[in-house]
C-alpha cells in the first residue's frame, strides 16, 4: 500500500504506511462557519481536511432567536458520520455568563446552557466548550462558587446526557475567571470532579496568563500545573492558536501558526507530547481572506511527526 493510504477498513485517526506500520493521524480540524444551514459546516470542514471540527450553533453574540429544526439535526448528523468527523465540538455563545453576580441573568445563562447542551446531544457532539465568566460586580471566590453552582444545575437538569462540558482557560483580562488551573480545580472540586466535565486548553490564552508554552521547560510547567489541579486526562481538547501579545500580557490576540510569541517550536512541541495523543486540536485562527484556515492546517501538519 502507498504512503499514506488510509485502509478502507482502518479507522481515520489510523493509516498504513509502505512498511506495513500503523502512524497515527493527528487529530486536526478548524473552528468553522455554519452559514447557510448548520450541516453545511461539515462539508467546509471536509474540503480543509480536516477529522475534527468546532462550531457554534447558534449566533454567538446574541440571544437565542429558536432551536433547530430535527431535519437540519438529522443532516448534520448524517453528513458528520459520513465524513468521519469526530469529536464534533460546540462552542456555548459568548452571551452567556456563568458567574454572573446579576440574579435574573444568571438564572438566564443557566436556562440557555441547558438549551445548548441539549441541542449539543441532539447534534451528538461530544463536546460542549465554555469559558467559566467573568466575577464582575463581585470576587474571584463568590464567582467560582456561582459558576459551580450554574454547572451544578445543569448537569442535574440534563442527566443522560452524553455530551460533556469542557470548562476553557482564559487570558486572565479583566475579571476573566479560569486563567490558572486552580480556577477549575475549585469549580471541579464544587461538583465532585464529576466526569461530564472537562478541560479545553486554549494554547494563546495559556501564553497570555504566562505560561511560558514555547520550550520543553516551560510546556513542562503547565502541564504539571494541569495533572496535579485537574489531571491531564481531563484535556479533550486543544484550541491551536499562536499569539500577538508578550508573555503574561493578559491580552487574546491570535495570530497564524508559527507567526506569533509562541512560534512553530511551541507548537511543534505541543501537538508531538505524548500526553495529546488522543487529543482534538481545533484552530481558531485569523480569518482575514480565503484560504486562511488551509494555510495554517498546512503550517500544523507540517510540524507533526506521525507517531508510530
Amino acid at each position: 500500500m502507498r504512503s499514506g493510504v488510509r485502509s478502507p477498513s482502518a479507522p481515520l485517526h489510523l493509516i498504513l504506511n509502505s512498511d506495513n506500520l500503523i502512524l497515527i493521524m493527528l487529530n486536526l480540524g478548524v473552528h468553522v462557519s455554519t452559514a447557510g444551514k448548520i450541516y453545511n459546516s461539515v462539508n467546509r470542514a471536509k474540503k480543509l481536511g480536516c477529522n475534527t471540527m468546532q462550531i457554534f450553533t447558534r449566533n454567538p453574540r446574541q440571544w437565542r432567536k429558536g432551536h433547530l429544526s430535527e431535519e437540519d439535526i438529522e443532516e448534520f448528523k448524517r453528513r458528520v458520520k459520513k465524513e468521519k468527523i469526530k469529536p464534533a465540538v460546540i462552542h456555548i455563545p459568548y452571551t452567556l455568563n456563568l458567574a454572573s453576580e446579576r440574579v435574573n441573568f444568571h438564572k438566564i445563562t443557566i436556562r440557555e446552557f441547558i438549551s445548548d447542551l441539549t441541542e449539543a446531544k441532539k447534534l451528538g457532539a461530544e463536546y460542549l466548550v465554555t469559558h467559566p465568566g467573568s466575577h464582575k460586580g463581585s470576587t474571584q471566590v463568590q464567582g467560582l462558587l456561582k459558576v459551580a453552582q450554574a454547572l451544578r444545575t445543569v448537569l442535574k437538569e440534563t442527566k443522560g446526557v452524553k455530551t460533556k462540558i469542557l470548562l476553557e482557560n482564559t487570558s486572565g483580562s479583566g475579571s476573566w475567571l479560569g486563567y490558572t488551573f486552580s480556577h477549575l480545580r475549585n469549580i471541579l472540586e464544587e461538583i465532585d470532579f464529576s466526569s461530564r466535565v472537562g478541560i479545553c486548553l486554549d494554547t494563546a490564552h495559556a501564553w497570555a496568563a504566562g505560561y511560558e508554552i514555547n520550550n520543553p521547560k516551560g510546556l513542562d510547567v503547565l502541564l504539571s500545573e494541569i495533572d496535579k489541579e485537574v489531571g491531564i486526562k481531563r484535556v479533550k481538547v486543544i484550541h491551536l492558536n499562536d499569539t500577538r501579545e508578550k508573555l503574561g500580557s493578559c491580552h487574546d490576540r491570535h495570530a497564524d501558526i508559527g507567526k506569533g510569541y509562541i512560534g512553530k517550536k511551541g507548537f511543534e512541541l505541543i501537538i508531538n507530547h505524548p500526553c495529546f495523543k488522543k487529543t482534538a486540536f481545533i484552530l481558531e485562527t485569523p480569518k482575514k481572506e480565503e484560504g486562511d484556515d488551509l494555510r495554517n492546517l498546512k503550517a500544523v501538519r507540517r510540524l507533526y511527526r506521525n507517531g508510530i
